[in-house]
C-alpha cells in the first residue's frame, strides 16, 4: 500500500519543479528592461572622467551641493552566470568608488544623487552623482541629458563602432570544399 503523505509530497515535488521551469523560461524569453535612471547611471559611470568632467564644465550656473557620504573606495564582488541564465557563480572582486551628494541643502525636498564607478577616481564619482541628482530635478534633466548624457552615449557608440570594425578585420571566413575538388 503507497502512504498517502509520500504521494502528496511526490506532488508538491513535481509542482515545485514545474513552477521553477516556468520561471526559468519566464527569465529567459522577458529582456531585461532598464529604467531612464538605470541608463544614465550606466552611462554616466561607463564614460571616461576627461569626457564626464569637460561635459559638465558645459552646465551653466550648477546648483550647490554637499556630500552626504564623500567619495570613498572599497571591492564589491562581480557575480556571473554561465550563458547569462545558468546558476550564479561569484567570479571576483573589482574596486568600486561611490559617492552620494545632496543638492540643495537648504531646499525644503532637497535632491540625492548618487555615483559608483569602476576604479578609484573619486572625482568620476563625485561628478556622476552630481549629474544623478540633477537629472532627478525637473528644471535640469533635459539641460543635463542634452549637455551630458547624450554626447557621452554618442561618444560610447562610437567606441562600439570602432571596436566592431577592429573586430571585423581579423574575421576569418571558413568554407568547406568537396572531396575530389
Amino acid at each position: 500500500m503507497v502512504d498517502p503523505t509520500k504521494q502528496q509530497k511526490a506532488k508538491q515535488q513535481k509542482a515545485k519543479q514545474q513552477k521553477a521551469k516556468q520561471q526559468k523560461a519566464k527569465q529567459q524569453t522577458e529582456k531585461p528592461r532598464r529604467t531612464e535612471r538605470q541608463r544614465w547611471m550606466a552611462t554616466l559611470a561607463k564614460a571616461s572622467l576627461e569626457s564626464l568632467e569637460a561635459l559638465v564644465c558645459d552646465v551653466d550656473d550648477v546648483p550647490e551641493y554637499r556630500f552626504l557620504r564623500s567619495p570613498e573606495t572599497g571591492l564589491t564582488m562581480v557575480r556571473g552566470r554561465a550563458g547569462g541564465v545558468g546558476q550564479v557563480f561569484n567570479l571576483g572582486e573589482m574596486t568600486l568608488t561611490r559617492c552620494v551628494v545632496q543638492l540643495f541643502p537648504n531646499h525644503p525636498h532637497p535632491i540625492t544623487g548618487f555615483g559608483y564607478v569602476g576604479g578609484r577616481s573619486h572625482r568620476h564619482a563625485e561628478l556622476a552623482a552630481l549629474c544623478d541628482g540633477l537629472l532627478q530635478h525637473g528644471d535640469w534633466h533635459d539641460v543635463v541629458c542634452e549637455k551630458v548624457i547624450e554626447p557621452l552615449g554618442a561618444i560610447a557608440a562610437e567606441k562600439r563602432t570602432q571596436q566592431q570594425q577592429k573586430t571585423a578585420t581579423t574575421k576569418v571566413d571558413f568554407f568547406t570544399m568537396l572531396r575530389g575538388q
